[in-house]
Formats: C-alpha cells, sequence, structure tokens
C-alpha cells in the first residue's frame, strides 16, 4: 500500500476535501501522512527606495498573515488527524506563488501518492493552479478529491479507464496498490476512431488483472471526444463507483487549453475521486 503520503492543504479554499479525504485514507491504509499548507504572499522582496523601512514593514505584515492562513488551514487537518490517531507531520509557510509551486512539487517526487482538491473555476485563487501542475511535476499518481466531498473516503469500487495508451498504463500502475483492496473492478473503455493497439487491448488488461488476483468487468461505449468526460461520470453514477483511475494530459497543457481535453473536462466536473498519473 502507500505508506507515504503528501496532502496539499488549500489555504484560500475549502480544505475539507483534502482533509476528509487524506485522513479517512491514511486511516484504511495505516499510511503516513505529511500536510502541507502555504499562504500566498504577493512579492518576496521589499523594493528598497526612500521610506524602505515602511515598505519592509508592510511586506513583514504580508507574510504574516500568509503564514496564519497556513496555520488555521492546518488547525482543521490537525484535529482531524489527532482524533483518527494516525501518523502525521504538519508544515506551515508562507511564499509567493512560484515558489509555493517549487515547494510543493519537490516534496512530491519523494511520496507515493499526493492528495489534493480538484480546481474550482469560479474561485480565483493559486490553490485551484498547484494541483494541475503538480499532475505534471510529482513523478507519481495525483489523488483530486471533488470540491464537494466531504466525509470518509472508500475505494471499494474503482474504475479504470483504459485506452492502451502510455498515460493509462502509468496510472493503473500507480494505483495498484488500490486495485488491490478493492471489492470491484470496471474497466471503462471509450470506442473511439484510432483503434486499440492489440498487445494493450481491452482484452489484453483484462487477462493482465486476472494473473494478479484481480477479477475485472469491462464496460465499453461509443463516444465523440466531447463527450468522454461526461460518458465516465455516467458510467461511474451507475455503477456506483467510488474512484476512477486515468491518465492525465494526453496532450500538452496548451493543447487541453485550445482543443478541449478529458482531463481537462474531469477537473472542471468531477464527481467521484480522480487518481491521475502523467
Amino acid at each position: 500500500m502507500f505508506k507515504n503520503i503528501l496532502v496539499h492543504i488549500p489555504t484560500e479554499l475549502s480544505p475539507r476535501p483534502a482533509v476528509d479525504g487524506s485522513v479517512s485514507l491514511a486511516l484504511d491504509t495505516g499510511a503516513h501522512l505529511d500536510a502541507v499548507a502555504i499562504g500566498y504572499e504577493t512579492s518576496s522582496i521589499p523594493f528598497v527606495t526612500e521610506g524602505g523601512a515602511a515598505v519592509a514593514s508592510l511586506f513583514e505584515v504580508e507574510r504574516a498573515q500568509a503564514l496564519e492562513r497556513a496555520e488555521a488551514a492546518l488547525r482543521v487537518f490537525d484535529i482531524e488527524a489527532r482524533n483518527a490517531g494516525i501518523s502525521y507531520t504538519t508544515r506551515a509557510a508562507a511564499a509567493i506563488p512560484i515558489d509555493a509551486r517549487e515547494i510543493v512539487c519537490a516534496s512530491a517526487r519523494l511520496h507515493d501518492l499526493t492528495v489534493v482538491v480538484q480546481p474550482q473555476r469560479e474561485h480565483d485563487s493559486y490553490d485551484n493552479v498547484i494541483p494541475r501542475e503538480l499532475l505534471f511535476e510529482a513523478g507519481g499518481p495525483v489523488l483530486f478529491m471533488p470540491y464537494t466531498f466531504h466525509g470518509a473516503f472508500s475505494a471499494k469500487r474503482i474504475g479504470i479507464c483504459w485506452d492502451g495508451s502510455r498515460l493509462a498504463a502509468r496510472a493503473l500502475h500507480d494505483a495498484m496498490p488500490l486495485l488491490r483492496a478493492a471489492d470491484a473492478l470496471i474497466i471503462v473503455t471509450i470506442d473511439g476512431p484510432d483503434p486499440m493497439p492489440e498487445e494493450s487491448s481491452t482484452d489484453h488488461l483484462v487477462r493482465y488483472l486476472a494473473k494478479a488476483g484481480l477479477p475485472a468487468k469491462v464496460t465499453s461505449l461509443p463516444a465523440s471526444r466531447s463527450e468522454v468526460q461526461s460518458i465516465l461520470l455516467s458510467i461511474a453514477a451507475d455503477e456506483g463507483l467510488d474512484l476512477l483511475v486515468m491518465g492525465g494530459y494526453g496532450h500538452s497543457r496548451l493543447q487541453e487549453t485550445l482543443l478541449g481535453g478529458v482531463t481537462r473536462d474531469m477537473l472542471r466536473a468531477m464527481t467521484v475521486p480522480v487518481l491521475m498519473s502523467h
């Protein structure tokens, strides 16, 4: 199972989905949690001119306020983690956004899994940027909790989104600790215009999982590219899935933004937790 999990606790958005999801996951798996929360500053170095001391003082006030926001978010986590009796540490920091990104992404590279909250389009916050950056920079799986999520996270029924690609395979292997503990696995494949390579076909995936003692059933549906995300969420509801596993950003971020893509659409609207790998 995952033994060391990083949790990004938002400081400008609700921390509850990350707190509830990560603590319940650690309680179920025995993993250690490292929770990090960063309050954002607008600048890192005071511009020293005439009256520079006064400017520096204002920046010190801003840093203190940013740190307080981080500590306040972590207090929510600390209460739940302490009550659950899990192993955990917390880190509060104040930083400008670019440094905050580096802190979280660098830390994620030495953890088995990173838990984040789904970005919220209606809120302008760097808390929405870091989860997306982690997909490219973590070097491992990222578990997105819907911003509406509350309560205990359970991964008893898991949907594996499969198209035979490298990214789908990466997500499959990264999610294996959860797949092995699940009660039911559903392979979800969307029939598209491009045929799947025979060597990584759905039939081969079923046999691969069976060799590991993991029986799975297959759900295959036709859909255009613009319909994939809605189809996936519909299947998740029909099958009562607790988690979707999928590759993240099959194209560049620019292509996802300009042309649309499943990852972008899923980050905009998800109804169940989604484990993504890049």
